[in-house]
């Protein structure tokens, strides 16, 4: 008969994800012990595997669950607003609200994902390219036209948004300058900004 699980499995599993990210992060994943991630842990090699069979499945499932909290935060995001650049400025919000906290996630989605097996980074890409999907298609809301005739490329605008946001964590100093909120603002305000411009004839501008 197989043994049930305890009661704060998921808890202690949560927790040896959380922990993880931030030592995989700080110590490089390529260079990060199983042995050493127990003691950072704070619990033994043996009880590690306990809930991990190896280091790739523990860096899928960091990246997965980081991930899955985006994507899912960023579709329950209401953009049913007659502006476009506003919806913009929802989705920018939210993700950087999501980021916060996920320093380490996100380094590791940055520079890890490519340890893991192909058909494993394939399900993380997948999970990207809707997040990406999801603002492209509001950033294409914005200026329609542009993007119709060819005037801006829609993936080469969506990915500018992307490095604005994704950097942020580099930077910001959460007790100075802009607030997350005041950030995405911004963001949106310089993308928005450009696609403006790009809407003026030339004889104008």
């Amino acid at each position: 008969m197989a043994r049930s699980l305890a009661k704060d499995h998921s808890d202690k599993r949560r927790a040896i994800l959380k922990t993880a990210a931030a030592f995989f992060a700080d110590t490089g994943y390529d260079r990060a012990a199983m042995s050493q991630l127990a003691k950072a842990c704070g619990i033994s090699k043996a009880s590690i595997y306990h809930y991990y069979t190896n280091k790739e499945t523990l860096l899928y499932d960091i990246l997965h669950h980081h991930l899955d909290e985006l994507l899912t935060t960023i579709q329950a995001q209401d953009i049913s607003d007659k502006d476009p650049e506003t919806n913009l400025g929802t989705l920018a919000g939210a993700l950087l609200e999501v980021y916060r906290g996920a320093d380490a996630e996100h380094r590791l989605q940055l520079e890890a994902m490519r340890y893991l097996p192909a058909e494993s980074q394939k399900e993380l890409a997948d999970m990207q390219r809707q997040i990406v999907a999801i603002f492209g298609d509001s950033i294409r809301a914005v200026a329609p036209e542009l993007f119709e005739t060819g005037e801006a490329d829609l993936r080469a605008v969506t990915m500018s948004m992307f490095g604005m946001l994704n950097w942020f964590y580099l930077w910001h100093q959460p007790s100075k300058g802009l607030s997350r909120a005041e950030y995405a603002k911004l963001a949106t305000d310089i993308l928005v900004g450009g696609l403006i411009k790009l809407k003026i004839p030339a004889h104008v501008k």
